[in-house]
């Protein structure tokens, strides 16, 4: 059934949405101890919060603020996501908890928004969530690669090597 968003409520989902990840990927990136993960982590908080501008360029509405007072909000625990990380730390999460939390939701949030963008009657605002959609897949990749380095998996970088031999 073809659902109605309005572009100004597409738009405030796409840039909460986007923050609430950037701050789950800000707090997994404080508690991992590895380097490199740590690095993933803090690039994709930073992709995030560029996602976010990109959207909020474009958000008609005047209720967020500035970009910048919308995004320095402390996070809450209101995203999934968060609450599982939260929830996780309590228990003494690590690394590879962490990365295991992104993988499911960014899966999860990938097949949410193409099954809502399928559903929308307005191209504009499809738009909105099938970019996300696709923004939402490539970080599936990234963590998916480092997952697997993190677990000793035949990494893609090092393909070559193992087909040679």
């Amino acid at each position: 059934m073809p659902q109605e968003f309005k572009l100004q409520e597409a738009l405030r989902l796409a840039i909460q949405t986007e923050k609430d990840v950037m701050d789950f990927y800000n707090k997994a990136a404080a508690l991992t101890k590895n380097a490199r993960g740590r690095k993933v982590f803090e690039q994709l908080a930073k992709e995030e919060y560029e996602h976010a501008g990109h959207f909020f360029t474009v958000y008609p509405g005047k209720d967020l603020g500035s970009f910048e007072e919308f995004m320095a909000r402390p996070a809450t625990l209101e995203h999934a996501m968060l609450r599982q990380l939260q929830k996780a730390l309590d228990e003494n999460v690590h690394e590879r908890k962490a990365m295991e939390l992104a993988l499911k939701e960014e899966e999860d949030l990938a097949k949410n928004l193409h099954m809502t963008a399928s559903k929308i009657v307005d191209p504009a605002v499809r738009n909105v969530f099938e970019r996300m959609a696709k923004e939402t897949e490539n970080h599936y990749a990234i963590i998916e690669s480092e997952y697997a380095h993190l677990m000793g998996m035949v990494h893609e970088t090092d393909i070559d090597t193992f087909v040679r031999e």
